[in-house]
């Protein structure tokens, strides 16, 4: 692993006009208040039929100001630094709370990053783009070379660089340099008139150069033709209630989704998860315990700090079938009586604060994986997830598997097609009866929604068996 880089980036707004910006804001009686400073710098590169064809770069900045009363909240922005603006930003904000008279100025003062997850350095600085254009075009040579069925090549490569200020109500003030990176690559195979596809991707919070150097990019590569060629040779899923193995690492997607939100602090306080007035309970099997955190150096989803710059940890949330604890923003955490988690997150200054997940996955238990897949007599095992739908108040989920098989007596048989599980994500915790030893994490490419905002998260699981869910297929 690299040696982490410590160096922020100075302020853009001078000590004095942030210092002004929160005396006006901020009236006596708040109970929070923030500013959030952001400058973005993001480029992106297409390969489609043998040649990069779309390529985009883009930067933005701007500022959003944040008051907090009970549980009002009142935010502006503005994409101007210019002080006018600045200030006419600070004053909307404080329309929620117009009444009391102002504060005392506060001192801004710089604050110490307790982790230091990933360096700050900007991505796309290290490696040119005639360097990453040929990276997308060897790895199109390279996914045709390795089997003549492959007829089509699609392939990306992402970079983004997000320089963050947060300026508390008390003046307290912290910098984070936030560097990420994705590469995505499918394909498309043909043999006898039938086409099926396949794409493997991978990222995180690292120099662009990893992914040319490692051969991480090769891997995923091979990754991609294998997973399309494997669905040519794919029969129809059968349907109905049966065992299910789920594989280790992306299919933690399920856990995210169906399990995960639901466990955020402002659908629990406002009574709207069905988590909700549970803590203590028993609302999974035993031996499952969920974890959301934020602190894994270089993942996708992890983050020195949050966007309200309290320090991320790792959290959790279920210990052996209890529910323990829920993701907190500063906001909700006050209400509901508890400490923030480290999880208040924006998509960008112009967004609101919500309480989101970092990388959440369940922690490895005791049995071997080929021990869990052996106790199928007759069931499917997921191996990995492409799309689905999740209803995030009731946890009901529908998932797709991009690669799945056919499983009698503790044996695979062979790939099975347009496979889909349905359940409830509560219930689904509940007929969890083994947990292999194996717990991997998603390779990096994980992005949530939430009200609109879409965040980078991570994702993982061990190989686990759950002994009843809805199958959906075509063989009935």
């Amino acid at each position: 692993m690299p040696t982490l880089l410590s160096t922020p980036s100075a302020l853009p707004i001078s000590e004095t006009t942030l210092s002004k910006m929160l005396q006006q804001m901020i009236p006596a009686g708040a109970d929070d208040a923030d500013l959030y400073l952001q400058h973005s710098v993001s480029e992106s590169l297409a390969l489609e039929e043998g040649r990069v064809k779309h390529v985009s770069a883009s930067t933005s900045q701007g500022i959003g100001a944040r008051v907090i009363v009970g549980e009002a909240s009142g935010h502006a922005y503005t994409d101007s630094f210019d002080t006018a603006a600045l200030m006419d930003t600070a004053k909307a904000a404080r329309a929620i709370a117009a009444s009391g008279k102002d504060l005392s100025p506060q001192a801004i003062r710089s604050q110490a990053l307790k982790h230091q997850l990933y360096s700050a350095i900007n991505p796309m600085q290290q490696v040119n783009m005639q360097s990453r254009k040929a990276l997308l075009e060897k790895l199109d040579a390279l996914a045709r070379s390795i089997d003549p069925r492959v007829q089509q090549v699609s392939a990306s490569i992402s970079s983004a660089f997000k320089q963050v200020h947060i300026v508390c109500m008390d003046g307290r003030t912290f910098s984070d340099d936030r560097p990420l990176v994705r590469l995505n690559i499918s394909v498309v195979v043909e043999q006898n008139g039938k086409r099926e596809s396949g794409g493997a991707g991978g990222g995180g919070r690292f120099d662009l150069a990893r992914l040319l150097e490692s051969g991480e990019a090769e891997r995923l590569t091979r990754e991609a033709v294998r997973t399309a060629l494997l669905n040519l040779d794919a029969e129809p899923a059968p349907a109905g209630t049966m065992p299910v193995v789920l594989g280790p690492g992306w299919p933690g997607i399920l856990l995210h989704e169906a399990i995960g939100h639901g466990l955020e602090g402002d659908f629990n306080r406002k009574g709207t998860s069905v988590f909700a007035g549970k803590m203590g309970e028993q609302v999974a099997a035993k031996g499952v315990t969920v974890v959301d955190d934020g602190t894994i150096a270089e993942r996708r989803g992890s983050l020195n700090i949050d966007d309200e710059g309290t320090d991320t940890q790792c959290t959790t949330l279920i210990e052996d079938g209890v529910l323990v604890g829920y993701l907190q923003d500063k906001q909700n955490a006050r209400l509901m009586g508890v400490n923030p988690t480290g999880n208040g997150r924006r998509e960008s200054y112009s967004d609101p604060v919500l309480p989101r997940m970092t990388n959440t996955f369940m922690r490895a238990g005791n049995d071997k994986p080929e021990d869990i897949l052996a106790s199928l007599e007759n069931g499917i095992y997921a191996v990995n997830f492409g799309g689905g739908q999740v209803d995030i108040t009731s946890g009901k989920f529908v998932f797709t598997t991009s690669e799945a098989y056919l499983v009698k007596n503790g044996k695979i048989q062979h790939p099975v097609k347009d496979v889909t599980l349905i359940g409830s994500g509560h219930e689904v915790l509940k007929k969890v009866s083994m947990i292999g030893n194996d717990l991997a994490l998603d390779p990096g490419v994980g992005t949530c929604g939430k009200a609109g905002q879409s965040v980078p998260v991570g994702v993982g699981l061990p190989t686990i068996r759950i002994d009843e869910l809805t199958v959906g297929g075509t063989q009935a």
